[in-house]
């Protein structure tokens, strides 16, 4: 140890009177940081972000935040404005903790300014500042008067400029400007200057003193220009998620003896990283190091002290403590503060009563009407887009009708007649008798197939093989005589006669639609052969007829049609799925973007943000509901017995069941690709488990039982119910899929709110 800095390890506090007399209230702090630590989880990044940083703001002063990227800055002030949460340790801002009940930490107390851009590039600049101003409470004369001064102030082109059309600069002035506009108490700046010219940044510089010494605005500002925040009263210097320092520049730079704040900041960067070696060698190179002149108003043992007191709160990145200037040396850097020797005020609180109605209130009026009139611009500045959005529904429900569910025509029929050529037949409505294969071959044409004749079945085999035909049928020489025998003798047939009077058919089975349809139509046509001869040849039809009897179905028509089961599914799926992917979308925009992170900074809640939303695309989509149904209904036919106005009602219920999902993918994903990857995952386990393609009754039993507790399945048969059966809602069928649509909503609406509550940054 040196003689002459005999007090340097042992004088290391100020007297207890001293440090009691500096002792501020709440209320005289903009920001009180203390033993703040956090750390972001090991699946993001394992390292620390903040680790017992104590950080002290007076109000109505400049307090610049300096530092590397990636040291934390932008950490420590999503935490002051409430955005993210503290492991341990506390925050007050403004007197009260961010996000209690009455601070106004979120609101409009704090000007923000991210270090994105965080604006909508399709707004021009006065509507920006519009929406920015409605947020905070502004009325329209406020926000135009103060537009004039920060267009003039900010050298921003004329308001009627897209902000996507600004240069990068002229963005992040307007960008600045938003935070300014209702002159908050407290302003936070991330990196404003950046990207401005030299001038212009001193004009901010000037601008920034100026609130701060007339109209006590508290300011805290992040820069990588270091020794720009020579005007700041203070500053605090972090490196590794911790401070080095927090003082005046002035202190700072006489402290150290250096001519710039990136020397002071490079100086104690040097003596944190040796903050291993032992503390006889740290004090000889810092003794080495700086030399502190005899005219320093700060003399060179409590330099000493404040760089070596290992009792103080400030902690190096390896350990070696580093000590700011004592709080009663802060209290001078911003004149006009009172002491702490002034009675103490409690934090604000306590002292403000909120009736219940208030605190639990869900929504504010401005905010609602700022997010609705900003979400119905941005549809409007986005015409084409939203034209698609409304005419896609349209288009698919047009291309299912026109190609789902239709019988199969032109289907390709490989057919061997022993009995004769002749392939002109009789007309009918005369009594013939002879040649009866052709008659039921005809029968088979009016149902649209064609027919290949051969010679052979080997033939006729082979071109079903080479997939020519779908099926091959042979009529025997006798086919004509067995079946008369057939019908003359009955029970007394023989069974050479028996086998003549049968039509042999081999079917391509590898597609089952057409296989299906196949056998439907060759027994119709029988029925309708034996038809047209009943009646000319007085036979009685029902002794010709199959022994099966189909009377005119229950519900449904009498051939029914694949359209007709599938189209309630396709309508549901078709809603809530274009509903997921607008949703979705327009939140990740503003989210990727910072613009939900402004606006939630702002004062505006989860809630406030999700309602916005619904109230704006539940209208595009209540429209793309009814176009839907119309065409389905009315101009393709489909078949309807039920009351429109539930089915109307179920599907745009549907559709809101898909805005509320959608909001869950854009919290719980991070870019439109991992949403589009999300989306499409989810969609084809609903189209297949929901009903909509296959019975539900034809499943495994396990996917049977899955199956019912996804959105879809139930909606889809309420909504085939009410159109075939044409059901009421009294129905348990019918009302079972409108309660399961809304308890699907409300869980969709409510893990969105709290993920957008507690997932934050």
């Amino acid at each position: 140890m040196r003689p002459d800095i005999p007090i340097a390890l042992t004088e290391r506090r100020p007297p207890l009177e001293t440090q009691q007399s500096t002792v501020w209230t709440r209320r005289q702090q903009a920001v009180c940081v203390r033993r703040a630590y956090k750390k972001y989880g090991q699946s993001s990044n394992p390292h620390v972000i903040l680790d017992g940083l104590n950080m002290t703001v007076p109000k109505g002063c400049i307090y610049g935040l300096l530092g590397a990227s990636g040291c934390g800055k932008t950490t420590l002030l999503s935490c002051i404005v409430g955005r993210r949460r503290l492991n341990a340790g506390e925050i007050w801002v403004l007197g009260g903790k961010p996000g209690s009940a009455g601070s106004g930490v979120p609101g409009p107390r704090i000007g923000y300014m991210p270090q994105e851009i965080a604006l909508y590039g399709e707004f021009t600049i006065r509507e920006t500042m519009q929406f920015f101003g409605m947020v905070n409470g502004m009325k329209p004369e406020a926000v135009d008067e103060e537009l004039v001064f920060l267009l003039e102030f900010l050298q921003l082109p004329t308001a009627s400029r897209s902000v996507k059309n600004l240069s990068g600069g002229q963005q992040r002035r307007v960008s600045f400007a938003a935070a300014l506009l209702h002159k908050p108490e407290l302003l936070i700046l991330d990196e404003p200057t950046v990207g401005v010219d030299p001038v212009l940044r001193q004009g901010i510089w000037d601008h920034l003193v100026h609130l701060a010494k007339d109209e006590g605005t508290t300011v805290i500002i992040t820069t990588h220009y270091i020794d720009e925040t020579r005007q700041a009263h203070m500053i605090g210097l972090m490196r590794g998620g911790k401070f080095l320092a927090e003082e005046s520049p002035t202190a700072l730079l006489q402290k150290y003896n250096c001519q710039s704040l990136e020397d002071v900041f490079l100086k104690l960067s040097v003596i944190q990283n040796r903050g291993k070696r032992r503390r006889s060698s740290i004090l000889h190179d810092i003794t080495a190091a700086i030399t502190v002149p005899e005219t320093s108003p700060v003399p060179a043992v409590e330099a000493l002290n404040s760089i070596c007191d290992n009792s103080s709160e400030m902690s190096g990145e390896f350990g070696d403590s580093i000590s700011p200037v004592p709080l009663s040396k802060r209290m001078s850097i911003c004149s006009g503060h009172a002491r702490a020797n002034a009675e103490p005020e409690l934090p604000p609180e306590v002292n403000i009563k909120m009736s219940f109605f208030e605190r639990y209130k869900i929504y504010q009026s401005h905010h609602m009407r700022a997010l609705i009139w900003k979400n119905f611009l941005w549809m409007w500045r986005n015409v084409a887009v939203m034209l698609f959005i409304v005419g896609l529904p349209v288009a698919q429900i047009v291309l299912f009708c026109l190609s789902i569910g239709k019988d199969p025509y032109g289907l390709h029929l490989a057919v061997v007649n022993h009995e004769t050529t002749n392939k002109t037949c009789p007309p009918t409505g005369s009594c013939y008798l002879n040649e009866l294969s052709c008659q039921f071959l005809h029968q088979i044409e009016k149902r649209r197939q064609i027919l290949d004749f051969f010679d052979d079945e080997e033939s006729a085999f082979r071109a079903v093989k080479l997939g020519k035909a779908w099926g091959a049928l042979m009529f025997t020489p006798n086919y004509t005589t067995s079946l008369r025998q057939r019908i003359d003798l009955g029970q007394d047939a023989s069974e050479w006669i028996l086998d003549d009077s049968c039509v042999s058919i081999w079917l391509d089975e590898s597609n089952q639609q057409i296989s299906m349809l196949l056998r439907r139509d060759i027994l119709f046509a029988f029925q309708d052969f034996t038809a047209t001869l009943a009646a000319p040849c007085n036979f009685s039809s029902r002794a010709v007829a199959i022994p099966v009897r189909f009377n005119h179905p229950i519900y449904g028509p009498y051939v029914p049609n694949f359209t007709d089961f599938a189209a309630p599914g396709v309508i549901l799926t078709i809603i809530f799925f274009l509903a997921v992917a607008l949703t979705s979308g327009a939140m990740l925009i503003e989210r990727n973007e910072g613009i939900l992170e402004r606006s939630l900074v702002s004062g505006i809640t989860g809630i406030e943000v999700l309602l916005g939303h619904v109230v704006c695309q539940l209208m595009i989509m209540v429209f793309q509901s009814l176009m839907v149904i119309a065409f389905a209904l009315v101009v393709f036919d489909v078949t309807n017995e039920g009351d429109v106005f539930w089915i109307s009602t179920l599907t745009i219920l549907t559709g809101l069941c898909g805005m509320c999902f959608g909001f869950v993918v854009s919290c719980v994903t991070d870019s439109e690709r991992n949403a589009t990857y999300l989306a499409m995952g989810s969609f084809l386990p609903i189209v297949m488990l929901c009903g909509i393609i296959w019975p539900v009754e034809g499943m495994h039993a396990a996917m049977k039982t899955l199956s019912f507790f996804l959105p879809l399945t139930q909606s889809t048969e309420s909504m085939r119910s009410m159109l075939a059966r044409g059901w009421p809602i009294t129905e348990p069928t019918v009302y079972i899929g409108f309660c399961s649509t809304l308890i699907w909503i409300s869980i969709f609406l409510t893990s969105s709110v709290l993920l957008i509550k507690f997932k934050k940054g």
